[in-house]
């Protein structure tokens, strides 16, 4: 939960835009969470399970739980959280092939696609891998892949343009400062019982897996 919470912190920006540009009100939001209806309209929806339930889950299972045991005791925790998530971005290129076989877009538009999707899935992917080596628990890379499959990316151009721009920007500048404030105590190994499994597979200490 506390991983969770720390990537809020860091989409304050987008959280803070949604909430202004959304006609709802928070009890509104509360009264839709506990609806039934509601829930069985998006586990009937299989885009919606794809995206916030089983995509988390497998991915999260292949690149974390089962990729980085293997990575860890041979580059040791901190190369292995820049190197799982390069096999994690290339996992991704599946889309650049439906853009071709689709044609949808100019062969620099997808390409450019590619790219940014490779680096924006090779961040988030350094970012479970870090939480899963300093926590040892899968619970937290799947909440964390599930909100960010429901952000989406964060819609910078959009906050540039908005009418309340100043605090929409300020909120993205705070949500960054704060989220790298509460990386580490958030991730603290000491609340999830140290050394996590993840450190044990390695012989040298490394400082991620310190409290």
């Amino acid at each position: 939960i506390l991983n969770l919470c720390a990537l809020q912190v860091l989409f304050l920006g987008p959280l803070m835009q949604l909430a202004m540009d959304c006609p709802w009100s928070f009890m509104d939001g509360i009264r839709v969470a506990f609806d039934p209806w509601f829930w069985m309209l998006c586990f009937s929806d299989m885009r919606w399970l794809r995206n916030q339930v089983v995509a988390p889950l497998t991915e999260e299972l292949v690149f974390r739980a089962c990729m980085l045991p293997m990575l860890v005791p041979c580059a040791g925790p901190s190369i292995a959280i820049f190197t799982c998530p390069l096999f994690f971005g290339v996992a991704h290129f599946h889309h650049v092939i439906e853009l071709l076989r689709f044609r949808q877009g100019t062969l620099s538009g997808i390409f450019l696609s590619a790219v940014f999707q490779f680096s924006y899935t090779a961040v988030f992917g350094a970012y479970t891998a870090f939480i899963f080596i300093r926590t040892g628990h899968l619970m937290g890379p799947v909440l964390c892949h599930s909100f960010c499959n429901y952000m989406g990316f964060p819609a910078i151009s959009t906050a540039l343009e908005h009418p309340q721009r100043l605090t929409v920007l300020s909120s993205y500048l705070l949500g960054v400062i704060l989220f790298l404030l509460f990386l580490f105590p958030f991730t603290d190994p000491s609340y999830y019982g140290l050394p996590t499994p993840v450190c044990t597979l390695t012989s040298s200490p490394s400082s991620l897996c310190l409290s």
